[in-house]
């Protein structure tokens, strides 16, 4: 069952690669009393992840923030090293989105959007998707029909309904 709008995020735990190496965040102390962008990809370092969706959100993180946001986000089933590397050459750590791995796409299968595409070497990743959450509700919720496509899950247009 995909997870909608109004719906509690599943209890889970990321992985988050900082100065002093892996440590887990639980999803629980991310979300609990805390209004989240949170937006998920299929992969770190691909086409649209990184020329549209990602940098989206680099544009508008401040603007986020000063709409009541606490905090933003980026969810994608890689390893934490990728995600810090990636966050990192594109300019999203300095934009203060704070870059997640799902690595075994637990959080993703739990919400209900991971799928494969075995041609591209892509297994149990993560559709296309932006949402806002409040502590740890879901109130808005953007998923793309198309992996490849990045409109409704575009930054500037979760941006816009705050």
């Amino acid at each position: 069952m995909t997870i909608t709008t109004g719906d509690r995020l599943p209890e889970t735990s990321f992985l988050e690669k900082g100065p002093d190496g892996i440590a887990p965040v639980p999803s629980q102390a991310l979300f609990a009393g805390r209004k989240v962008a949170l937006f998920g990809l299929p992969g770190a370092f691909t086409g649209t992840c990184s020329t549209r969706h990602l940098p989206s959100f680099v544009r508008v993180a401040e603007a986020l923030r000063a709409k009541g946001v606490d905090e933003v986000v980026c969810v994608a089933v890689n390893d934490p090293h990728v995600m810090r590397a990636w966050g990192e050459g594109a300019g999203a750590l300095t934009a203060g989105i704070r870059m997640l791995s799902d690595a075994a796409s637990d959080f993703t299968t739990a919400l209900g959007l991971a799928f494969d595409n075995p041609a591209a070497g892509m297994f149990r990743r993560s559709k296309r998707y932006s949402l806002l959450a409040e502590d740890g509700v879901v109130t808005i919720l953007h998923v793309e029909d198309n992996n490849g496509e990045c409109s409704v899950s575009a930054g500037e247009t979760l941006l816009a309904e705050l």
